[in-house]
């Protein structure tokens, strides 16, 4: 397991934007771009993967430690962080103006009334000069 992976199960594990962890790494004056942060969350295999170094793991953790739990002058609490977090996710993703649909994820759906069908083409008659096939 690499850097990268560690990196990346933080990210999920924390429900992390690229933006909030851009953010936590100000918080150690650590500078990085969002771009070279989505390098680290690629596929080995992509041509622009690359690799997280250590210098940046170390600084990102020393910033999440500043994040959760806050400085000696102005503590947190870490359980508050992340259901503030998790309360932002909820809020971002959820339907705007989308009609509620039931607690009932296979309630059965009422069938709209049958109308009676009428029949689109009517009985032909041919005359092809033939008798007997009317």
């Amino acid at each position: 397991m690499n850097n990268n992976d560690i990196f990346k199960k933080l990210r999920v594990a924390l429900q992390l934007r690229d933006d909030q962890i851009v953010e936590i790494l100000e918080l150690v004056d650590f500078r990085i771009s969002k771009a070279e942060l989505g390098a680290f969350f690629r596929k080995q295999d992509h041509p622009n993967y690359m690799e997280c170094g250590d210098q940046v793991l170390r600084n990102f953790l020393n910033g999440l430690i500043i994040h959760l739990r806050g400085t000696k002058d102005d503590p947190k609490n870490p359980q508050e962080v992340i259901a503030a977090h998790k309360a932002q996710i909820t809020r971002t993703n959820s339907p705007k103006n989308t009609p509620s649909k039931s607690n009932k994820p296979f309630a059965a759906k009422k069938a709209p009334a049958k109308k009676q069908q009428t029949p689109i083409v009517e009985k032909v008659k041919f005359k092809n000069g033939k008798k007997g096939n009317e």
